[in-house]
């Protein structure tokens, strides 16, 4: 994953323009997952404008007992800068486009972002976009998806891949995941975090889409990691271990690595270096700490560690992560 500069130009004014985001919307789309993008970046405070198109500007059957009349037609993809293809209805993926859909498609100019939610990233793939590409889709669909799309790299395991101008999401609501990712990286954990508040949904999603895979029902009774990871969260500035972990569930450790693995998606560990990483994050964009005591403040040995996790995680250094911040400030 790498960090994007703002993306919006200035008006003659000198004032920034709104990101200018253009939802596409095919027959048999989701209206739950068509809705996300303006629910969630509209609140964005005005850093946004979202339309809504179809490959006609004609009216849209959606997956459920009603339609959707849209104000746009395909000519809306030609001035977006991020481009969001809505979930439809499994029934209507294929491994070829119709020519309209191509068409719409061929409409977006380069470098444009484009993003796909859950069934979306069918879409995508069977233009070819995504061909090279790491992506992900829901995974109820992702064996279909393989045996359509070879040439893409699946992750069925995550909520969002982002592969340079390409982000794909996992089902549902991975699409409210994949628009808060899009405000952190445009404008900071700040405004990300708001517009979480003000529609009421987590920030910030913990481990995958491992934890929502169908698996047997735990047994009557079993203890959850939840206290647990709440617990964990308040000391990330200490060494915890494993055992530390363990011993505050009241479980073997044994006993627990395989809870958490199962409720979270992620073993303790990579959990933990994973909530470090987005606290390191958060201190970058909003304060003036080193380096080297931000690791401290977060739980990591030595600055040359957090930089090391900051790079595997989205692929730049700590300096060049502020520095971005700060100019979009």
């Amino acid at each position: 994953m790498t960090v994007a500069t703002p993306r919006c130009t200035d008006t003659e004014r000198g004032a920034p323009r709104p990101e200018r985001v253009v939802v596409l919307a095919l027959d048999g789309v989701y209206p739950f997952e068509l809705g996300m993008p303006s629910r969630i970046l509209g609140a964005a405070d005005g850093r946004y404008e979202v339309l809504t198109c179809s490959v006609d500007g004609g009216p849209v059957r959606t997956s459920a007992d009603f339609g959707i009349t849209v104000e746009h037609g395909p000519e809306a993809l030609e001035g977006a800068d991020t481009v969001v293809v809505a979930a439809v209805s499994p029934s209507r993926v294929s491994a070829d486009l119709p020519d309209a859909v191509a068409a719409a498609l061929a409409r977006i100019r380069p470098g444009a972002r484009v993003v796909s939610i859950c069934t979306g990233a069918f879409v995508l793939a069977a233009a070819g976009l995504l061909d090279g590409r790491r992506a992900t889709t829901h995974w109820q669909v992702s064996d279909a998806f393989r045996r359509m799309f070879p040439r893409v790299d699946l992750d069925p395991d995550v909520l969002f891949v982002e592969d340079g101008r390409m982000l794909t999401s996992a089902g549902a609501a991975s699409g409210v995941d994949i628009c808060l990712h899009l405000v952190r990286q445009d404008h900071g954990s700040e405004l990300a975090n708001k517009v979480a508040r003000r529609c009421v949904v987590p920030p910030f999603r913990d481990g995958g889409q491992a934890q929502y895979i169908e698996q047997p029902v735990p047994q009557q009774g079993a203890a959850s990691t939840a206290a647990t990871r709440a617990w964990a969260l308040e000391r990330l500035a200490e060494p915890l271990a494993l055992a530390d972990l363990a011993a505050h569930a009241r479980m073997s450790r044994r006993t627990f690595a395989r809870r958490f693995q199962d409720e979270v998606g992620l073993s303790p560990g990579r959990w933990l270096i994973q909530q470090r990483v987005v606290r390191a994050r958060h201190l970058l964009e909003a304060s003036d700490l080193s380096v080297d005591q931000i690791a401290g403040q977060v739980g990591f040995a030595t600055g040359a560690s957090l930089r090391q996790h900051l790079h595997a995680a989205i692929g730049v250094s700590p300096q060049t992560y502020r520095r971005t911040f700060q100019q979009a400030r």
